[in-house]
C-alpha cells in the first residue's frame, strides 16, 4: 500500500490545499493530511479546530485520512506544494532534513494549480478582513467558519 503525507498548517484550508490533496490522493492508496504548528505564524484556528475544517471538507474522498502526528503511519512520501520558485527553495531545504531525520521517507512536489499560485492561508485571512467574497478561494463548507472566527479574533484582539 502506498502511503503519502501531506504536512501544512491549513490555517484555513484553502481550494489550493484541496487542489494538492485531491491530485495527490490519485497518485497514492491513502494520503494522510497532517495538521501542523507552524511557531513562526499566529494561528486563526486551534489545531483541532483546523482538524475538524478539513474533515468537513474531505468527507467525500475515500483515501483520506487526517493526523496530527504520522510518523506512525509508514508513509514513505511527504506530498508538499509548491507555488513559487520561493516555496520551492524553502522546501527543499526541509525535504533534505526530512531525509536526514529518516532516510526511507522522499518528498513528491506538487506544483499549484496556476488559479491558485497566489493563494495562502494569509493572503484568505486578509482577504476576510476586507468583506471579500471567498468562494474563489475557500471550500464553500468553511466559508462561514472563517468569517466568523476572524470577526471573533477582531473583537477579543
Amino acid at each position: 500500500m502506498k502511503i503519502a503525507i501531506y504536512p501544512g498548517s491549513f490555517d484555513p484550508i484553502t481550494l489550493g490545499h484541496l487542489n494538492i490533496i485531491k491530485r495527490a490522493a490519485l497518485c497514492f492508496d491513502k494520503l494522510i493530511v497532517c495538521v501542523m504548528v507552524n511557531s513562526q505564524k499566529n494561528g486563526l484556528f486551534t489545531p483541532e479546530e483546523r482538524v475538524e475544517l478539513i474533515r468537513r471538507v474531505v468527507a467525500k474522498l475515500p483515501n483520506i485520512l487526517l493526523a496530527e502526528y504520522a510518523k506512525q503511519r509508514r508513509a514513505r512520501v511527504i506530498v508538499k506544494g509548491l507555488r513559487a520558485v520561493s516555496d520551492f527553495e524553502a522546501e527543499v531545504q526541509m525535504s533534505v532534513i526530512n531525509r536526514k531525520l529518516n532516510p526511507n521517507v522522499d518528498t513528491m512536489f506538487l506544483p499549484s494549480h496556476e488559479k491558485y499560485t497566489y493563494l495562502s492561508s494569509t493572503v484568505v485571512k486578509e482577504m476576510v478582513r476586507y468583506g471579500v467574497e471567498l468562494s474563489d478561494f475557500l471550500p464553500r463548507e468553511i466559508i462561514q467558519d472563517v468569517k466568523k472566527k476572524t470577526e471573533e479574533s477582531r473583537r477579543d484582539g
